[in-house]
């Protein structure tokens, strides 16, 4: 309030030269409601926020939506690898259109719709400022809420299936968390874009109808039965070439005696909490690798193929070939209960905050 009240009297003051780009012009003129986390471990607060100056190579996006990720959830907890200084507006993934261009920005203008990965969070929010190596053009074909639910689930699947896990045309991937974001994800990929045969591992009969309608082959209740067991029975005792594995603990171990011959199981992250033992034995007997993929540390070891990954995804959903499912979508004020709905494994496919 003190800034702003600063601001309003330096502009009536006609001594004053305010600077349409200045902070103290936007301070005194601009605002914007955002999902603020404010205290760890506890719900967001929506609060109403002065706008950021912009500096070289950034652009001011009005927000059309944004995509809610695991890793945002445990960012807020204080449980991710990354802890941001508090307070902070949580969300990195969000659609939108540019409002605002700063110098030096080359390769995008006003007016232009975007998708951004902001790497300095900020996507729960009417307004962000992003970095113009962190935008994405939307295809005229992809509304906002399409292009928010696509970077990072899509991003994550076309990255992890092609260049880690080395996909072939044919070959059985086994995807476990299957009717969550990257779950679907990797399902539409594995089965619509790379020819695979894919069965989806999740919990309760109406999420393994949703995995089939998406190009799976065969679904599994791992509520009622056993992944081991049932891979055996889709794969004529084979089991599964390429493993998506997000899970953890137990579903991990399981996972692993599901495994053919030379597989690749690919571990995402630790949604059920336990980090498992791999048993190296297991490895050696039937010749498999065991990878690790984080999409996201991409964006700064190689940064090339991370941008290229997300610029495939559209350019799939563009043609057709692709189309994420989105679940559920809540607007801002409802942030906390859209993020409540992914704590409790309530949702399927990719959660949105929408801004209007």
């Amino acid at each position: 309030m003190m800034c702003a009240l600063i601001g309003q009297s330096l502009l009536r003051s006609s001594r004053s030269v305010i600077r349409p780009k200045s902070a103290i012009y936007y301070q005194a003129q601009r605002s914007y409601r955002a999902a603020q986390c404010q205290e760890l471990g506890k719900p967001l607060v929506v609060a109403r926020l002065p706008s950021k100056q912009l500096e070289s190579g950034q652009v001011r996006i009005k927000v059309c939506a944004a995509g809610i990720n695991f890793g945002d959830l445990l960012m807020i907890q204080g449980a991710y690898q990354e802890k941001p200084p508090l307070p902070f507006v949580a969300g990195s993934e969000l659609a939108g259109e540019i409002i605002d261009v700063g110098e030096d920005v080359s390769k995008f203008k006003k007016g232009d719709r975007v998708a951004a990965l902001c790497l300095n969070l900020g996507g729960f929010a009417e307004e962000a400022v992003c970095n113009e190596y962190e935008l994405w053009h939307i295809p005229s074909s992809v509304d906002y809420v399409t292009a928010a639910a696509l970077p990072c689930s899509y991003g994550t699947a076309f990255l992890g299936l092609t260049r880690r896990a080395k996909v072939k045309e044919g070959e059985t991937v086994l995807v476990t968390a299957a009717a969550g974001a990257v779950g679907l994800a990797v399902v539409d990929v594995a089965s619509h874009v790379l020819g695979a045969k894919v069965i989806g591992a999740a919990g309760g009969p109406e999420k393994g109808k949703l995995i089939m309608s998406k190009g799976a082959i065969g679904s599994i209740d791992y509520k009622t039965e056993s992944i081991r067991e049932r891979t055996k029975e889709l794969t004529g005792g084979e089991g599964a070439n390429v493993i998506f594995e997000t899970v953890g603990g137990d579903t991990f171990k399981e996972c692993l005696r599901s495994i053919a011959w030379e597989g690749r199981i690919m571990v995402i992250g630790f949604a059920g909490g336990e980090v498992p033992k791999i048993p190296a034995n297991i490895l050696l007997v039937k010749n498999v690798s065991a990878l690790g993929f984080y999409w996201g540390q991409h964006a700064v070891k190689d940064n090339k193929a991370w941008r290229k990954s997300v610029d495939d995804v559209f350019k799939l959903a563009d043609e057709g070939k692709i189309s994420p499912h989105v679940g559920e979508t809540w607007s801002l004020d409802k942030v906390n209960e859209a993020l409540l709905s992914i704590k409790d494994r309530k949702n399927t496919g990719k959660v949105v905050v929408t801004m209007s």
